[in-house]
């Protein structure tokens, strides 16, 4: 079963190579290419799509806010931000608005693809620069309150920032599957979160 992705690129050139791109990766299948935001709003949730890959400099509608807009429509659907900007500023404000990743414009096809093919196993993946970014625009931050996880919680937690799926958590702790799942629920409830996205970035705040 291949993963169906959506592209959102306003650059014709960028859009085509994108799609070429994934429609010649055995296991992948570019579902959509759109032009804005507008478009992709209209069009992606009548279709079953898996990935978005979305420009954040989009004309009119912005890709953040394409991205807000799909995920309450779509709360199950996996955004990762595809962009030329790394601006701490601006990743906060994709992640904020539930993207699942974040990669440079000029990151390499088959990273592309893995990117693609973790986000949709559940993981966050970002390129290298990118995670640094973030990692240190945290620290700048005033650090909240930090909340009483159980040991194994944040153990639990620890991997979830580093991108880990559930399986993988589950074979690193020696845990069952629906135990790490439990965990998660109750990481969940005391940071105050709804997904592993917005667990991750408690997790750097601590």
């Amino acid at each position: 079963m291949s993963i169906s992705i959506a592209i959102v690129e306003d650059e014709t050139r960028v859009r085509v190579q994108l799609a070429k791109i994934i429609n010649e990766a055995p296991g992948f299948r570019c579902q959509g290419a759109f032009g804005s935001g507008e478009e992709a709003l209209r069009e992606i949730s009548r279709q079953p799509i898996d990935v978005v890959l979305m420009d954040i400099n989009l004309p009119k509608m912005s890709g953040v806010e394409c991205t807000f807009r799909l995920k309450k429509l779509l709360p199950q659907l996996q955004i990762i931000m595809l962009t030329v900007y790394d601006d701490s500023e601006q990743i906060f404000k994709a992640l904020e608005m539930g993207a699942s990743g974040y990669l440079l414009k000029r990151t390499p096809a088959d990273e592309i693809l893995k990117a693609v093919m973790e986000v949709h196993r559940g993981g966050a993946p970002m390129s290298s620069y990118i995670a640094r970014q973030v990692v240190q625009s945290f620290r700048r931050r005033t650090n909240p309150e930090s909340p009483d996880l159980y040991p194994r919680e944040a153990e639990v937690l620890a991997l979830v920032a580093k991108g880990y799926i559930n399986k993988e958590i589950a074979d690193q702790l020696g845990l069952r599957l629906e135990t790490v799942r439990s965990y998660l629920k109750s990481i969940y409830d005391k940071l105050h979160v709804r997904s592993r996205t917005e667990a991750a970035m408690k997790y750097f705040q601590k």
